[in-house]
């Protein structure tokens, strides 16, 4: 009885915890939404915890105003397409031929990879080498730095490996070449890593701002990413200027709800589409790790 009753404690407690840290993860983002979803005269004034106090869309109004918005969304959605799909061939293409350990140079191409993986040139060397190729204010600058990824290849190279190796002989008695066993046979076979492969890079895709920062200069070239950076990035240069004249208030009525209704338009998509994908992680992780 007593060894029941400590369990039935044991569970109650972790329950509590489990509780708590939900919550601690969850308010931030729900007080993201109602503050964004409030009067900015009502969210300067604080004390808004659980509902707005007064209902207001002018946030909203204000961020869709903007047609910057819109392009960014547009370019956001076709780097994410365009470098997802690219990427995921070229690596899975990749992966495939270093699966195969009769490959010449097979050890020594692992290593160099593996070595890629802690160690890189550097910002500045990086943005000359962009610029020479002229990827500066270049769409191909999302979809061409991206087309390969050595932790991807690994996965691809550890489920490779894993599959019949007779599937392959048979396919060459009957004349198909590397390229169409690849094509026709290792890609329906590989759709779990893949769709594995393409949720890790389109995730990536969908939040990467900093590429937009360093090598973009043109704003309709700028995904939804780099537009909310530079929003915010404004909202704190007007915060520190109007603070200087002491004009706080003014500030928090202009920026704070409309910040916070951008994050909220930027995020919200990729945050619906994550829960339904949440498994493929799993799998991800699991093919990474067991058959490694």
């Amino acid at each position: 009885m007593s060894r029941l009753r400590s369990r039935s404690l044991g569970d109650y407690i972790i329950n509590v915890l489990m509780i708590v840290i939900c919550f601690l993860a969850i308010y931030p983002v729900w007080y993201s939404i109602i503050i964004s979803f409030s009067d900015s005269n009502e969210a300067m004034k604080g004390g808004i915890y659980l509902l707005p106090r007064k209902f207001s869309l002018q946030s909203y109004k204000t961020v869709f105003q903007d047609s910057s918005i819109i392009s960014a969304f547009i370019v956001t959605i076709a780097r994410t397409v365009i470098g997802t799909v690219i990427s995921v061939f070229f690596t899975a293409m990749v992966g495939y031929a270093l699966s195969k350990k009769y490959i010449m140079g097979n050890k020594l191409y692992m290593i160099l990879g593996t070595i890629t993986m802690f160690f890189s040139g550097g910002l500045i060397p990086t943005f000359i080498m962009f610029r020479n190729i002229g990827l500066l204010n270049n769409f191909l600058v999302y979809v061409i730095p991206s087309m390969f990824n050595f932790y991807n290849m690994i996965i691809f190279v550890s489920f490779f490996r894993e599959l019949p190796a007779g599937l392959e002989e048979s396919a060459k008695l009957d004349g198909a070449n590397d390229f169409t066993i690849f094509v026709k046979i290792i890609i329906p076979l590989s759709m779990p890593v893949i769709a594995t492969i393409a949720l890790f890079n389109g995730v990536w895709q969908w939040n990467d701002y900093f590429t937009g920062v360093i090598y973009i200069y043109k704003d309709y070239l700028q995904p939804i990413q780099t537009y909310l950076y530079r929003v915010v990035a404004a909202a704190d240069g007007a915060k520190m200027s109007i603070a200087g004249t002491g004009n706080v208030a003014g500030q928090q009525v202009s920026s704070l709800t409309v910040n916070l209704a951008t994050m909220v338009v930027t995020t919200l998509p990729i945050v619906c589409v994550y829960p339904f994908l949440q498994k493929y992680f799993v799998k991800g992780m699991l093919i990474g790790s067991i058959k490694g």
